[in-house]
Parts: C-alpha cells; sequence; structure tokens
C-alpha cells in the first residue's frame, strides 16, 4: 500500500481504505465520454494511489489533514455520473468515496427542510421523502446514480426546475471539511438572514476544489395535490421558446416546460407531432386550483404563439422514459462519440445562441447530427441542451475531433453572449475556458482558491486550471 494508504489505515482502520485494482479503476474517473475513450485507447493517464470511504465528518477531516500533511491530491467522489472529468483523479491521488455517509438524517415536516449526509443518493433520499409525503423537487436524470453532495458541488439543475429551484434555491445549509481539515457548518437559516455574505455559496459548484461536503440541508415541499399535462406543437423552436418566455414573464411557474427544435421533436416525438414543428411539453403541479389555472394559462399562451395541442402523449412518454439514455459503450463500440453542451443565455439572446451553436458544431469535422432544446426556463432567460453525435476519421484521432466540436460550440456561446454552463458544471473539459467568461472576477475565484487550499491539494485541475 501507498504512503498515505498506510497512513490511512492506521488513522481510520484497514476496512476504510482500499487499493486493489478494481477499486481504483471504478473510482479513476466520472462518466466523462472523453475518459473513457481514452481508458479504451489505453491513454487515460493518473488514477488514485487509494481509495478511502469515511463514515463520518470526524473521519473526512482526518483523512483531509494526512493529505495535506503528505502534499497528496483529494479529489472527493460521490456516485460518478459526472460528465465533465471533474472527478478524474490525478497519479498518486486520494479519492474520498462518501457514499457510505448515506443517512437522512432529519426531516422537519413543520419547517418544511430535510439534512443528509452528502453520500446519500439521489433516489433514495427522494424515496425516503416521497414515503412521508414530501419531496425536494429536484430531478436530476442522473438522480439515482447522484449524491445530494454532488448536488451541491456542481451547482445541479433538476428536470423540474421552473417550479422548485435548482440547487442553490433548494439548498439552505450545509457542513463541509475544509483542505486543512477544519469542519464548518452553515445552520440552516429559514426564510433568511441579512448576516454577510451567503457563504454556503462557496461550495455550490466549488467541484471540491475548496473542501468536502459532507451534510446537506434542502428545502421540501409536500407532495403535490394535483398534476396536469400537456403538449403543442410549434412551427419553429423561436415560437416554442416565446411561449416559455410570456408564461414566466407574467409569473406562472409550471414544474416542466421543455421546448425541442424539429431535429428532437423528430427523433423523439414523432408519433405525435406533425413533421417539422416544435414540440414544447407542460407540467403543472400543486394544489388542485393553481394546477387548473396555470395549465390554462399556458394553453391559452401557447395558442397565442402559433401552437397547436397534441395531447397529453409526449408530456406522458418523456415522463416515462426520461433517464433512459444509450451508454457510451453504445456509441464507442460502433468508432462514434455522442455528448451534451448545456449552455443558457438572456431571451434578447437564446435565439442567437441556439442558431449559432448548432451551425458551429454541424461544421465541425465528423459530426452528424447537432440539436438542441430548452429544459430549464426563467423569467430572464432559459438554457440550451444541444446534443452532438459525431464519427471522427480515423477514429484513432477521436480526441482531437471530440475538443474541436466542443471548442466550437463553447466560442460560438461566448460569442452570442451566453454563459458556457448551465448545471452539468466545469469539472477538467471546460476548465480551459472558465476564464474567458468570468473575466474581471476570475482572480477573484483564484484568490479564494488560494486562501482556502495553499497546499492546492484539493482536486486540482477541476475548475481551476491555475492558481
Amino acid at each position: 500500500m501507498s504512503e498515505i494508504g498506510n497512513a490511512l489505515a492506521r488513522e481510520l482502520g484497514r476496512d476504510r481504505v482500499a487499493d486493489d485494482a478494481a477499486t481504483l479503476a471504478a473510482h479513476r474517473t466520472d462518466y466523462w465520454i472523453l475518459a473513457h475513450l481514452r481508458a479504451r485507447q489505453g491513454r487515460l493517464i493518473g488514477g488514485p494511489a487509494c481509495v478511502v470511504t469515511p463514515r463520518s465528518t470526524a473521519e473526512v477531516a482526518s483523512t483531509v489533514r494526512l493529505a495535506e500533511r503528505h502534499g497528496v491530491a483529494v479529489v472527493p467522489y460521490g456516485a460518478g455520473s459526472g460528465v465533465v472529468g471533474g472527478a478524474t483523479a490525478p497519479v498518486g491521488s486520494l479519492v474520498v468515496d462518501l457514499t457510505a455517509m448515506s443517512r437522512l438524517l432529519e426531516l422537519n415536516e413543520r419547517s418544511l427542510y430535510a439534512r443528509a449526509e452528502a453520500g446519500m443518493l439521489g433516489g433514495a433520499y427522494e424515496a425516503a421523502l416521497g414515503a412521508r409525503g414530501y419531496t425536494t423537487g429536484h430531478y436530476p436524470q442522473s438522480i439515482d446514480r447522484s449524491t445530494v453532495g454532488g448536488w451541491v458541488a456542481t451547482r445541479a439543475a433538476g428536470q423540474f426546475s421552473t417550479r422548485y429551484g435548482n440547487i442553490e434555491d433548494l439548498c439552505l445549509g450545509l457542513e463541509a471539511v475544509l483542505p486543512s481539515g477544519a469542519v464548518v457548518r452553515m445552520e440552516p437559516v429559514v426564510p433568511r438572514a441579512s448576516v454577510g455574505p451567503n457563504l454556503r455559496e462557496l461550495f455550490l459548484g466549488s467541484e471540491g476544489t475548496l473542501g468536502v461536503v459532507t451534510e446537506v440541508t434542502l428545502r421540501v415541499h409536500p407532495l403535490p395535490e394535483a398534476r396536469a399535462l400537456a403538449s403543442f406543437a410549434f412551427p419553429s423552436l423561436a415560437a416554442a421558446l416565446d411561449t416559455v418566455r410570456r408564461v414566466l414573464r407574467v409569473g406562472w411557474r409550471p414544474a416542466v416546460l421543455r421546448a425541442y427544435d424539429q431535429v428532437e421533436t423528430a427523433r423523439q416525438f414523432a408519433a405525435w407531432a406533425p413533421a417539422d414543428t416544435s414540440l414544447l411539453l407542460v407540467l403543472s403541479e400543486g394544489p388542485g386550483a393553481l394546477v387548473q389555472a396555470e395549465s390554462g394559462a399556458c394553453a391559452r399562451e401557447a395558442a397565442t404563439g402559433g401552437g397547436t395541442a397534441v395531447g397529453t402523449g409526449p408530456m406522458a412518454h418523456w415522463l416515462e422514459v426520461r433517464n433512459k439514455v444509450p451508454s457510451w459503450d453504445f456509441f464507442l463500440d460502433r468508432e462514434m462519440l455522442a455528448d451534451t453542451i448545456e449552455v443558457a443565455a438572456t431571451w434578447d439572446r437564446i435565439d442567437r445562441v441556439y442558431e449559432t451553436v448548432v451551425a458551429a458544431l454541424a461544421r465541425a469535422p465528423g459530426v452528424i447530427v447537432a440539436s438542441g432544446h430548452s429544459s430549464h426556463g426563467y423569467p430572464q432567460g432559459t438554457n440550451i441542451y444541444f446534443t452532438f453525435v459525431m464519427k471522427p476519421e480515423p477514429f484513432a484521432e477521436a480526441e482531437a475531433a471530440y475538443l474541436e466540436a466542443w471548442g466550437r460550440a463553447l466560442r460560438a456561446t461566448l460569442a452570442a453572449g451566453g454563459t458556457i454552463s448551465h448545471h452539468h458544471g466545469i469539472g477538467r473539459l471546460r476548465a480551459p475556458w472558465l476564464e474567458q467568461e468570468l473575466r474581471t472576477a476570475y482572480p477573484l475565484l483564484r484568490a479564494l482558491k488560494r486562501a482556502l487550499d495553499p497546499s492546492g491539494i484539493m482536486n486540482p485541475g477541476a475548475l481551476i486550471t491555475h492558481v
């Protein structure tokens, strides 16, 4: 066992530390397709020296202190569902697997919040709440293979975010272990407080670079009384998006407002939508009177915008299949690559973002198809979730083609005034682009990293390329 592994075994017990080949391989990277490609080609460098599985915040703190003392990089690891390389372990690093810390600690039914350990899987967390009549309303596509701590660390968004909010709206408090090994708690303060900057924001989206999140407190909501489904076909994505804008600007908040371009509509909803149309899915839920009023308002706005009602079928179909996606192996077995790029912009810029990014991806070498849909709307703007599939020739040079496609998409996004990431985070894939977006604020992020992690041990290479 490595020096750090032996030290951890002495401190925590041999059962907490693993360095067998299977465990190291399982924690070598997250679900980034480029890492999977590199592994297939024998080019995935790095890898952890060992994996530690703490069972308490105190054990996490001991782990981090030992790593700092030995000068070993620390990579916090949840369920490994990230798709931008945020948990790709550098050579000789220490992976801290939090999944043994998976308890629901408290459900406060009067004040509507719950506390959970950071390693609790999202599906298990939601099931535990649901059994008692509550929901957080946070449903990422990865809900069954992501953790509540991972939601905070990556600044995640769920599929019902228009009603319930994103993770930064839901997170009321947290506990984290700093790079020094010190434990910091931000107790849940409901409904709000005016006691200086919101310090929990330091960890929302920090991707393990500022510490290890060990406990999270999230808002909960009573399970909805009623639900209404609807779907509308529009002549263009722009028309569907404008309906979303008009619905949200006056204050309606349906849980789901998803607008698909013609390519994705034809691929996923051809059984319901007329040819060459863009589909808008609408789901309202909550108190019965609210759902009735909200669903009626959405239908009126859709008709005003040129939409044609096509029934509940598409929305019901999406609910059934929304978390079923092909594995990366499906594409790699065919010498193909596929990926998604989720960006966002204000309403006055979103049409240009969609048009220029799709065009940029379509021109990238090897790209077969590029398409997009909007899945998270706000009164000020929306996101576009782009999907592209490519078949690089020769496949031995697939990585260069993949990075070229990403570069074209992010350049087009920035040029059109959008943000390079809506909810998947930065990881290692987007890290070279972050300074271009943050501009004058980037030195502030670097200074924060230096202040909290002067030894640079926390997940080096993710989020911040240089300190």
